[in-house]
Order: C-alpha cells, then structure tokens, then sequence
C-alpha cells in the first residue's frame, strides 16, 4: 500500500520528525485510521523551513483530533501551545513530544519571547496555532499570530480542516501584510471555503 505521507510534496527543507516510533506512527496507525474514516491529505507545503502555521476553521476538539493525525501522518515537527495544566505527568511529556508548549496566561510575555526564540535558534521551525484562539464562535481573531509572522519575517502556511469534503488541505502560504484587519478579512475568506464541524460556531 503506497505511503499516505507520500500525497502531498514535501520540500527537503520542512522539519520533519525522525525515529522509529514517529515513522511506524506516521507509516502505520495514522496512515490507517485516517484511511478507514475516509479522511484524506491534499495540497502542498513549500519548502520555506520557517513557517508560521494556522489552522481553520477551529470549532471543536475534533480539530485537534485531525491536526494530530495529519502531522503524524506527514512526519511534520510542528510546535504548538496549550494549557499549562493539561501537561502534567506521562501525558504532559507525550505533549511535549508533539511539540506542545505550556502556555501561562498569566505570563504571556515569556511565551511570546520562547517562540520567538525557537524561531531564532533553529534553521528550520514550524509553529502552529488556531487565529481563532478558541473553538467558541468569536467576533474578533487574535493577532498573536500575525505578531509572531510580521517579527521574525515569515510567512504564514494556511491549513484547512474540512468535515464535510473529509479533508485535510496544506497551503497556500499567504505573506502578511503591515495590515492586520486587512488580513483577517483574507485569510477568514480562505477559511470559509471549509466546512468546520460546527458551522455555527465559525
């Protein structure tokens, strides 16, 4: 059976997950389940090693769900935040082999500064995130992630969960503007060419 990973290109440059358990993870247990669902991997990651990477529309755990898969799937090493409690005990350092970083919000500017150092310190980095910020239906998108792109100069690799199509869609990239409002606007009529779970939330 060909490789699902195989589907999409790849540039040589993307940080990519290396060792025995991530390859029979990607190769075997992701490829399948996403294969018995019906859930499929289109579009195309160029190879542009640091990257920015937002995924939409975010209306449920099932996202997350989906992200993972895809990721494992593709071999990608994509750093993320999530709450600081849930990383606790042997879950806690499972997370952080996804690539997860605690998240206190009650210090956002630590993190601010331990991405933007993660950006800095490695020739190759994909941080990933929700504009959303929430899977609740919100009027107004977050700029950290514009912020984080506009800082250290690199583009933003949009991601599409689709319900409905049962997809996964990598790219294009879109080059953030000195316009925050002007990009939201852009990037939510990307977005809304998917189907999310939850319609009414997005």
């Amino acid at each position: 059976m060909r490789p699902f990973r195989n589907a999409i290109p790849i540039g040589d440059g993307i940080p990519r997950r290396r060792g025995w358990l991530s390859q029979r993870l990607s190769q075997w247990f992701c490829h399948r389940v996403l294969q018995l669902i019906g859930w499929r991997i289109t579009g195309e990651i160029p190879n542009i090693p640091k990257m920015v990477m937002i995924a939409g529309p975010h209306t449920s755990n099932w996202d997350f769900v989906f992200g993972v898969l895809s990721l494992f799937t593709l071999e990608l090493e994509v750093h993320w935040i999530g709450k600081h409690t849930i990383f606790v005990g042997p879950f806690g350092r499972w997370l952080r082999h996804l690539g997860g970083i605690p998240v206190n919000r009650s210090n956002p500017g630590a993190l601010y500064r331990d991405i933007l150092h993660g950006f800095n310190e490695n020739d190759a980095y994909l941080f990933g995130l929700s504009p959303e910020g929430t899977r609740s239906k919100v009027l107004h998108w977050k700029p950290g992630f514009h912020r984080i792109a506009r800082t250290v100069e690199v583009p933003l690799l949009l991601v599409g969960l689709d319900f409905k199509r049962k997809l996964i869609q990598f790219g294009p990239i879109y080059e953030p503007t000195e316009n925050f409002e002007f990009d939201v606007q852009r990037l939510k009529s990307h977005f809304g060419t998917f189907t999310p779970k939850h319609p009414e939330l997005f």
